[in-house]
């Protein structure tokens, strides 16, 4: 069988008996066994996938109606909770954690029949950007597996690259979704903050996660998006605004206006590949009538530091309830309360998590909170301001989904600065709370994928997917 790339595709098999739920559930279970190598996969649910695929298989066979999502085969990112299966964030601290809930966008894409067939490594509590943090070892891209596929969804976005399902939730801080969908030539979409719940998603930074979408094609993402947004009591910051139908706003309509910053496209860490595969970008823009004009941006070189400073701060606070008393990991060689504290989390937690819960401690810590946390948050006010003074224009921004390729494996293991200051593109719209979808944009001559980044007005997720649609159409 070849591997489906669209759900629409798949569904048109079912209906016609060209296909069955069983044969599509056998035939990722061998991709994931031939792509072993590659470490995406922490855990398959082979069997319960197995039993589903014969479920549904059996209703559809007797006429009886079936979810919007049936025949979608999904993975899910180690952070996101699932009743009764473990969940660890890629994490030593989380071992033998078993979810006593399902996550709400978990909850919803089971509700139309979602096949969910394991979970997927990625960088430890989403503290990286190649998926070599995890306790299970780094993930390979599958375009060349002695390079990363980006973090800390690298796990997500080589399962959909290396076609061991459809789609694969994962979840984005500072581009963590768009950033390894970029290394890996597959479609990222970071909605609005709060346009998905965050119940049941383990927080980073939790005034910027959000549940994302890793797929083929824009259609699956929109159709994913539309079943899992919406309001939920357990989460009060997702948004109460209506969700549109995203599946039929699939075309923009009109000739859109973009900005891209010169600031970026200047840059002196810009690779001269991915700039160039940028400006063909805007040339075919321009030959379909839209406008793509150049904007000043001067905050570009604020937005790392910025970023950086408020997530540890949020990390530092989120990872204190990891104390090796109530779940997870204990030392075993603790004596007393004290070391059990400190011996589990030392043991526990792994060098980059650790790195960032000090940094967080640091720019808490009396006498450090006005300099550091205070200017941060006023900062993070600025560029949100600047950002949404530009849409207030422009009908998109467009931006590299990151400065380079795929970097090698332990390429930046010792150099955890060039790991941040690659994130300098993607960062604004989780500071700005707007949506992004970075999308394929060819192949580098190096022969790793590019892609490129588009962010749109806050809760306009059915524009910023229409105009990508209609471009790569």
């Amino acid at each position: 069988m070849q591997t489906p790339q669209s759900l629409s595709a798949i569904q048109q098999a079912l209906r016609a008996g060209t296909l069955s739920c069983a044969d599509l559930v056998e035939h990722y279970l061998d991709r994931i066994e031939a792509s072993r190598p590659l470490n995406i996969y922490i855990e398959v649910f082979a069997e319960e996938a197995r039993q589903k695929a014969l479920e549904l298989d059996k209703r559809l066979t007797e006429g009886q109606p079936a979810g919007r999502l049936a025949g979608m085969v999904i993975s899910l990112k180690d952070v996101i909770c699932y009743k009764d299966h473990l969940v660890t964030a890629g994490s030593h601290i989380l071992s033998g954690y078993r979810s006593l809930f399902s996550s709400t966008a978990v909850t919803r894409i089971l509700a139309e029949d979602a096949i969910i067939i394991g979970r997927v490594n990625c960088d430890e509590f989403a503290m990286g950007s190649t998926t070599e943090t995890s306790y299970y070892g780094p993930t390979r891209n599958a375009a060349d597996p002695e390079y990363v596929p980006g973090g800390s969804s690298g796990g997500s976005a080589v399962a959909v690259q290396a076609g061991t399902c459809l789609a694969s939730l994962g979840s984005d801080t500072g581009g963590s979704v768009r950033q390894p969908a970029a290394f890996c030539g597959v479609i990222g979409l970071k909605p609005t903050y709060g346009r998905i719940s965050r119940h049941g998603l383990l927080a980073y930074g939790s005034s910027f996660d959000q549940i994302g979408i890793l797929s083929h094609n824009v259609r699956d993402a929109a159709l994913l998006l539309e079943i899992m947004a919406g309001p939920d009591d357990y989460d009060g910051t997702a948004s109460r605004k209506p969700v549109p139908a995203y599946t039929e706003q699939l075309s923009f309509g009109r000739p859109a206006r973009l900005a891209y910053f010169r600031e970026a496209m200047e840059h002196p860490g810009l690779d001269p590949g991915i700039k160039a595969a940028c400006e063909a970008w805007i040339e075919q823009a321009r030959a379909q009538g839209h406008t793509v004009e150049p904007v000043e941006f001067p905050l570009l070189e604020y937005i790392i530091p910025t970023y950086y400073v408020l997530t540890t701060a949020e990390a530092s606070s989120n990872l204190s309830r990891y104390d090796g008393i109530r779940y997870g990991y204990r030392s075993p060689n603790a004596r007393n309360l004290l070391e059990t504290y400190t011996r589990s989390r030392t043991e526990g937690f792994g060098a980059e998590v650790k790195r960032r819960i000090m940094l967080g401690a640091f720019v808490l810590s009396a006498g450090y909170y006005d300099a550091y946390y205070g200017k941060a948050q006023q900062a993070r006010r600025l560029i949100r301001d600047a950002t949404m003074k530009i849409l207030d224009h422009y009908d998109f921004i467009f931006l590299p989904a990151a400065p380079g390729t795929a970097w090698r494996l332990n390429e930046t293991v010792d150099d955890p600065l060039a790991m941040y200051l690659a994130d300098i593109f993607t960062v604004q719209a989780n500071l700005a709370g707007i949506p992004a979808i970075a999308l394929p944009a060819g192949v580098h001559e190096n022969g790793l994928p590019i892609g490129i980044q588009l962010m749109g007005k806050p809760f306009a997720e059915g524009e910023l997917m229409g105009f990508a649609e209609g471009l790569r159409g």
